[in-house]
């Protein structure tokens, strides 16, 4: 049994199946495509959510250094996860990065784990939109009753309504996607950039001091399982602000990164994965960080982190300094930015279940592509009903949190599994190689794992059920199922056997 889990599917029977006529993918994406998806998933929550409500609860004026800690660790694993794309150009991303190195267990874990970044994300980012469009509503006087609109919504419809229209959109092509999701990008960029402009003259210098806000203990009663793993392992309790909380800021920012491995998982509907992947995954990455440290610096200038809004806080801050018009027209940017952000969430989701179904890990159904369209349209719609689902009954805080860690958790495994496979495939041709690469995949490997003891200690309870869950559907289902396990294809290491 415990061979079997160890079953390392071969690079180039990963490259084979697809070609496989049922699973083959319309390679329509160019690197401008690819750049797009990155800068479009990028910028989204991030700053049209997260930035007010870090800054409000966890490090006040110093989050644009949370969000420079955050970039930093993304960009580390983002040159990991430029050498495998190039490498391995196949939809799944880290899964299949991981069933190429540690073996079917692990990437089986790595999978399930993606569910908590993808499918999670989505819904986070569904609930931020339903925020900004009762923002915008409310500036016009029609806004929705919070009991279906907004975080704190019984069941909140704009949150389904929206992910189920994205999930429409994605059946119909990813040419069609992208050319949707090009359209909200240049909306979303353009309104970034007046964020900036603008307010560059609103700016009130005491609203920077003190910049990182004296550490606070934590209130009673606070103490506890909510506290950051880290806080319950040492016995010292942070609290919030001061280094400690810019720390804890980084790990719940961090959500706002993810964008570029959702890059990876489009590689089989890439015209040119070996030279474009590379160039989106980190070209999105750089222009992103920078956009994110310049509106945090802007916003927590204009209105002080006290009092910024958690739902819409640019939007609140434009507001509160009487720039009602300018309110509105951010309000209906960051729906059109975050409307692409969940297309490309689902886009990814839907991409490494198809993967896994290709492989069996998953009913093998699931993997049909549609006739016309091209796409794997029924695990596509399963994930749209499911995010739907999740964003109109879980709160945007839990979500986040959980997304996060399954970030780092992939993060972690890619990172590690680039100087695995120099060492075990050294024959393999890679376009881009990452540089220094005895160094930075551990470096970059234990910055995430820093980064994951900063989160809550219920989010890692919370982990290790889903983990678990994980394990025994593996047990149950995929160990005696997968392609591997019924001979269609053989492990690595006895296909290079009987060649020899």
């Amino acid at each position: 049994m415990a061979a079997d889990t160890r079953r390392v599917k071969s690079v180039e029977d990963s490259i084979r199946d697809t070609d496989e006529p049922e699973h083959r993918l319309k390679r329509n994406l160019s690197g401008l495509d690819l750049t797009v998806f990155g800068v479009g998933v990028i910028i989204g929550t991030g700053i049209f959510v997260l930035t007010g409500l870090v800054a409000r609860d966890q490090a006040g004026p110093a989050v644009a250094v949370s969000f420079v800690i955050a970039g930093v660790v993304c960009g580390l694993a983002a040159l990991c996860y430029a050498e495998f794309a190039s490498t391995v150009p196949v939809a799944g991303s880290a899964y299949t990065f991981s069933y190429a190195t540690f073996g079917e267990f692990v990437a089986w874990i790595i999978g399930w784990d993606l569910v908590l970044e993808l499918a999670l994300g989505g819904a986070t980012v569904s609930v931020g939109w339903s925020g900004y469009l009762n923002q915008l509503l409310d500036d016009i006087g029609l806004a929705l009753p919070t009991s279906i609109a907004g975080e704190e919504a019984t069941v909140n419809i704009p949150a389904m309504v929206i992910a189920l229209a994205m999930t429409g959109v994605l059946i119909l092509g990813v040419k069609l996607s992208s050319r949707v999701t090009a359209v909200v990008v240049a909306i979303k960029l353009a309104v970034v950039l007046l964020v900036i402009v603008v307010g560059l003259f609103h700016l009130d210098a005491d609203n920077y001091s003190p910049f990182v806000p004296p550490a606070q203990p934590a209130a009673e009663g606070e103490v506890g399982w909510h506290t950051p793993l880290i806080s319950l392992l040492t016995g010292f309790s942070q609290g919030s602000f001061g280094w400690g909380g810019v720390l804890a800021g980084a790990a719940i920012v961090f959500f706002a990164f993810i964008g570029f491995d959702i890059v990876a998982t489009a590689a089989e509907e890439t015209r040119n994965p070996a030279k474009d992947l590379p160039r989106g995954i980190i070209g999105s990455l750089t222009i992103c960080t920078a956009l994110y440290v310049a509106v945090s610096l802007v916003v927590v200038g204009m209105q002080n982190y006290t009092e910024l809004s958690a739902t819409a806080p640019l939007a609140g801050a434009f507001a509160a300094n009487g720039l009602t018009f300018f309110a509105s027209i951010i309000s209906l940017g960051a729906l059109a930015g975050l409307t692409s952000v969940v297309i490309i969430l689902l886009l990814g989701q839907s991409r490494v279940l198809f993967a896994m179904s290709r492989d069996h890990l998953l009913p093998p159904t699931l993997a049909r592509v549609h006739p016309r369209y091209g796409t794997p349209y029924r695990i596509t719609l399963i994930t749209g009903v499911i995010v739907a689902l999740l964003a109109g009954f879980v709160p945007l805080s839990t979500l986040a949190e959980l997304v996060n860690i399954g970030t780092l958790f992939a993060f972690l495994l890619v990172s590690v599994g680039v100087w695995i496979l120099r060492r075990t495939r050294p024959d393999l041709p890679r376009s881009f190689r990452l540089p220094a690469v005895q160094v930075l995949p551990w470096i970059s490997a234990l910055a995430s794992f820093w980064l994951m003891l900063n989160l809550p200690a219920d989010t890692w309870l919370r982990f290790v059920i889903w983990m678990g869950i994980g394990v025994v559907v593996y047990f149950g289902y995929s160990r005696s199922h997968s392609r591997m396990a019924t001979g269609e294809r053989r492990p690595a290491g006895a296909e290079r056997t009987s060649r020899s």
